[in-house]
């Protein structure tokens, strides 16, 4: 058996993250890596699987079946699963798929390396193979969530809150700095919660502010804030820091009261009008991302007219929605009868997408004439592709330089005046280096 292994990442950041851990690990005992390969090459196989939604299941499980068809027919020698889904349904799984050689949860994958090398196999801690584009990453600061919204399955996931030390997370910082890494997404089902569980405090303000002091740290962006008793020491880090970027994702899901009570997340629709006014109050020009939910059980046009008007109101730079999806063993999979039809879910998402799409268009050519900072993630075609400090990989919109202008450099940052606009994306022109 040759040690060429591909991994593949299904899910979010998150999972990318543990991926790349694995591949450091792998790679240090003497495997060679390749990650989401479309024609995998080695003769090991790991899947990276997401729990979260039927979607993302349903995704998973195809994923598995397609390497073990693959495993069937020779064209690899081992398949193993680790992730989401399998730390969820590890009995029923394994009882499907026999074809699968071992299987693994969220927290246990590292025991992969070891059945695999047996004892003799090399510990190297902190070392990540980075898969994105070399100038940016991702900081999984913390695992789990005490939170337990009704709709939401990731505490039957990953348990309960666990921050990581504060000073393991700078330093893996310096590391991925001296790396060349220059922009830092950090991620966490809750990060607003960090530190609570280590000393009943929240640090998210001072592990930003000690990141921001790191040299050679160019941007942080933070993702996942909860509404409900916001850290607001965070908002004066923020707004000092040039390298903390002027953003902030903050998962609202709903604004009626009936919604937001049946949803358990312990906030009211004037807390949360009240906490939208004073982010934007205190960071000036922040750029807000959400994620709006509809569907609800027991959603009615009254309550989705409110949702309406809010976000009408709110007018988020950045939005993202979904219709509720039950999922098996949570509150509400065992308490509410999903009763709104489908029909009336995709209806309503349509609603609110489109009203949230003219929002973005509108928001997008107010920066017509503005000079902006832009990094450079690629070359598409006869474009430079890169993103503002308002903008987040792979989910915002992307600016795009024409190549004919002058050779730009991929990770490099770019003054460029905004000359046009469309709904999800800005046009620019480079004025200096």
């Amino acid at each position: 058996m040759n040690k060429t292994i591909d991994i593949i990442s299904l899910g979010c950041s998150k999972n990318l993250v543990d991926s790349e851990v694995l591949m450091g690990l792998m790679e240090a005992n003497g495997y060679q890596c390749t990650h989401d390969s479309d024609d995998p090459q080695g003769d090991i196989v790991v899947v990276n699987t997401c729990g979260f939604i039927n979607d993302a299941k349903e995704e998973s499980i195809n994923t598995i079946l397609e390497f073990a068809q693959a495993k069937t027919e020779g064209r690899i020698k081992k398949l193993f699963v680790m992730g989401c889904l399998s730390e969820r349904y590890l009995s029923e799984l394994e009882a499907e798929i026999p074809e699968v050689d071992g299987w693994y949860g969220k927290f246990n994958y590292k025991k992969l390396l070891k059945d695999l090398e047996g004892e003799a196999f090399k510990v190297c801690e902190g070392y990540r193979h980075i898969t994105t584009p070399s100038h940016y990453t991702y900081i999984k600061i913390s695992e789990g969530c005490d939170r337990h919204c009704a709709y939401c399955a990731i505490p039957l996931i990953t348990g309960k809150h666990q921050s990581r030390p504060m000073e393991e997370i700078l330093e893996e910082v310096r590391y991925l700095v001296r790396l060349g890494v220059k922009e830092f997404n950090v991620i966490a089902q809750e990060l607003t919660y960090y530190g609570v569980d280590i000393d009943g405090k929240q640090h998210i303000a001072e592990l930003i502010e000690k990141m921001a002091d790191i040299k050679g740290v160019e941007w942080i962006r933070l993702h996942y804030a909860y509404p409900t008793h916001f850290p607001w020491a965070l908002l004066r880090v923020i707004r000092e820091k040039r390298n903390v970027c002027n953003y902030l994702d903050i998962a609202l899901q709903h604004i009626s009261d009936h919604m937001l009570d049946r949803m358990r997340r312990h906030v009211t629709r004037q807390e949360t009008y009240e906490l939208v006014e004073r982010l934007r109050k205190e960071v000036p020009g922040i750029h807000l991302r959400t994620t709006l939910m509809v569907g609800f059980p027991g959603e009615t046009e009254e309550d989705f007219e409110e949702l309406l008007t809010f976000t009408k109101w709110a007018r988020f730079e950045r939005m993202g929605a979904f219709a509720y999806s039950e999922e098996e063993g949570t509150y509400s999979e065992q308490h509410y009868q999903d009763d709104v039809p489908e029909e009336v879910k995709q209806r309503r998402l349509d609603k609110l997408m489109r009203i949230q799409q003219q929002i973005s268009a509108e928001i997008e050519a107010e920066k017509i004439g503005t000079i902006q900072r832009v990094i450079i993630d690629r070359r598409e075609g006869d474009y430079y592709v890169g993103r503002t400090e308002f903008c987040s990989p792979e989910v915002d919109p992307e600016v795009l330089i024409p190549v004919h202008e002058r050779e730009l450099k991929i990770g490099e940052f770019y003054q460029a005046r905004i000359t046009d606009s469309e709904e999800f994306d800005l046009y620019a022109t480079t004025i200096t280096y």
